[in-house]
């Protein structure tokens, strides 16, 4: 039988080890659940890292309309994203396919955030011949066009088509306010290092973009008579006044348009522009008019001539400390202290070449290029 010392002894110990047990849990703090988002069920843009352990507070997302037969350009893509921007912000990624995604590009694209993604297939209804159109009128086009850039292409109709009315009606992009525009195979060159999307909401910008150019004139030989005959049928929607971006479309007091667009391969903006009734109605009306099939119109030149329209120019921007590289053209900031973040060669800049059209747009916004001291006072309440 064990002596009362040893008893003593014993239960001395456990006291102790109980104590110890106690104080411990209060002091040593919990590890860190994983906080992997690519399921869609879990909680909106959740991150494990300390500093962002919170939903965002822009409801945003960067959208990828890509092939399974994209996987490593869109992967490239999305690591230049992580590196440069998103690794601080864990804004979701929205993914869609007229296709069903692979379980292979699912896996692979999701293995490269922390953030959520999301993937969707495209409606039939969205992708593919409106009632109205002939078919056999569109497939003579497409061969009389054999000899311009995508002139012989459906598939690049349809998603010129998609990417100007659609893409913003998807279903996993209703609960989102403002969307990134990202594709394959693309090149960032410097670091972002503040919150782009509060940037542009609390600023009230709807459009921002980094490379400006003309379209080719044989892929639109009609869009400016439809455009212009859109605006007379609704004065209502348009921006009047020195705010009009319109004078940007034109070189000859708006008897021609000159081609001018922004290249909306990159573009952030307002998802509510998109859904307003003024864009839809000049969607819709555009879409009647068969140019998507019957020529070859693209998305670029349908956002642009909307924003220009539509928009003050105080609600349009210019990014130009993103710097970005989609073939063949590079938009690289070329200021000193924009530099110092960035790795691009500033002579290989596109802004102010001939075919850019940012030497007309500067005409009609002469501070559209931010000067350091605006550029800090605009980005450092965004800053982490």
């Amino acid at each position: 039988m064990m002596s009362k010392r040893r008893q003593t002894l014993g239960l001395q110990i456990l006291a102790a080890l109980a104590i110890f047990m106690t104080v411990a849990y209060y002091i040593i703090p919990t590890p860190p659940t994983s906080s992997n988002t690519s399921s869609n069920n879990l909680a909106f843009a959740t991150t494990s890292d300390d500093r962002h352990n919170t939903t965002t507070r822009v409801k945003a997302a960067f959208v990828i309309l890509a092939r399974n037969s994209n996987l490593d350009g869109v992967r490239q893509s999305m690591r230049q994203m992580e590196d440069r921007f998103n690794r601080k912000f864990n804004y979701p990624y929205v993914f869609l396919n007229d296709d069903e995604f692979t379980d292979e590009f699912k896996e692979l694209t999701t293995s490269m955030t922390k953030a959520r993604t999301l993937y969707g297939k495209i409606d039939t209804s969205h992708w593919g011949y409106p009632s109205f159109i002939d078919q056999e009128k569109a497939a003579e086009t497409r061969k009389n066009m054999a000899h311009v850039i995508y002139g012989d292409s459906e598939s690049y109709r349809h998603m010129c088509r998609y990417q100007s009315g659609f893409f913003f009606r998807h279903p996993l992009l209703d609960e989102f306010e403002y969307y990134w525009r990202v594709e394959p195979d693309i090149n960032y060159y410097c670091d972002v290092d503040y919150d782009v999307f509060q940037m542009m909401k609390d600023n009230n910008f709807k459009y921002g973009w980094t490379l400006s150019l003309t379209e080719y004139p044989e892929t639109i030989p009609t869009l400016w008579k439809t455009t212009k005959e859109f605006m007379e049928k609704h004065p209502e929607h348009l921006t009047n006044g020195p705010s009009s971006l319109r004078k940007w479309l034109t070189d000859d007091g708006f008897e021609n348009y000159n081609g001018c667009h922004f290249w909306s391969n990159f573009e952030v903006g307002s998802l509510e522009f998109l859904r307003s009734q003024k864009y839809l109605d000049y969607f819709e009306h555009l879409d009647h008019a068969g140019g998507f099939f019957y020529e070859r119109w693209g998305d670029a030149p349908v956002h642009s001539l909307a924003v220009a329209m539509m928009l003050p120019k105080e609600q349009v921007h210019f990014f130009n400390d993103i710097g970005y590289f989609h073939n063949p053209l590079m938009h690289c900031p070329t200021e000193r202290y924009l530099q110092r973040n960035c790795h691009c060669p500033a002579e290989k800049n596109f802004d102010w070449e001939g075919w850019s059209c940012a030497t007309r747009y500067k005409k009609l916004d002469p501070g559209f290029v931010w000067d350091e001291q605006t550029y800090r006072r605009k980005t450092d309440p965004y800053r982490i």
